[in-house]
């Protein structure tokens, strides 16, 4: 095989939860552009058609589906849509996040527990489910977790105060090598990637505000472009990584390399 093939995801569907906007965005594009069908979900339909419409503008194959990742019927019904549309679900991207600012001893209660439900039982439900179905179907698959260096080290007191989201992201980092490991007999592969700063919708107020505090601490003085990420993405969703399961990639700019 070419090596350049490895890298290739023709025929095969992936899944991408909060594929609307951001950082969802760029990997749903990135795995089009390798070949992939794409199903892409959120809460809000009107941006997921957005993207429908670009990805289809260039030659792709993409079906838009409302979902709220926190309620098993919805997360059931993108995965029964993917089948039933592409024929089958091969990867998943389990993207979908929320965040909460606050100093820890301020944190309200509803609202870390509404950041750990979208991040941490949103990304169980929709693994849970398209692995079921892997199993069931014996083919293997790939689980991709969106965790984040807020999952590795702790937020800075000056600008990044997030408790709740902080916990959500390591915790994911916890599930992808439990997932990992449970279901490497059914060739299912677990992995996660940890993006450091990229501006996006989530990221952009504290960008703004902390730009060059933030900037200090990344080794390679800049934030994160989508170009960053689409490699890494089509790289675990492909044969290229398929002797890596349980792993959890950092793309930061070198900022926990400090």
């Amino acid at each position: 095989m070419n090596t350049l093939d490895l890298f290739r995801l023709d025929g095969r569907t992936a899944i991408v939860t909060g594929g609307g906007r951001g950082l969802g965005q760029y990997m749903a594009e990135a795995l089009s552009d390798a070949g992939a069908n794409v199903v892409i979900c959120s809460r809000k339909i009107e941006p997921l058609e957005e993207v429908q419409a670009e990805i289809e503008a260039r030659g792709g194959k993409a079906l838009a589906v409302a979902c709220d990742v926190t309620e098993p019927e919805d997360v059931e019904k993108v995965v029964s849509a993917a089948e039933e549309t592409f024929g089958s679900v091969d990867i998943v991207v389990n993207n979908s996040g929320s965040t909460w600012g606050a100093p820890a001893v301020e944190m309200p209660p509803e609202k870390f527990d509404q950041v750990m439900r979208v991040n941490v039982r949103g990304t169980f439900l929709m693994a849970q489910a398209a692995g079921r179905r892997m199993i069931e179907r014996d083919s293997g698959g790939t689980i991709i977790n969106i965790s984040s260096v807020a999952g590795i080290v702790g937020g800075h007191p000056d600008f990044m105060q997030t408790v709740g989201y902080n916990s959500s992201k390591g915790a994911i980092i916890s599930m992808t090598r439990d997932l990992a490991t449970s279901w490497a007999p059914h060739n299912i592969n677990v992995n996660a990637i940890a993006p450091g700063w990229f501006p996006t919708r989530m990221s952009g107020g504290l960008i703004e505000k902390h730009e060059e505090k933030m900037l200090d601490g990344i080794p390679l003085h800049r934030f994160g472009n989508p170009e960053d990420l689409k490699g890494v993405v089509v790289f675990l969703a492909s044969p290229a990584a398929s002797y890596m399961t349980g792993q959890t990639v950092v793309v930061d700019g070198g900022a926990t390399a400090w």
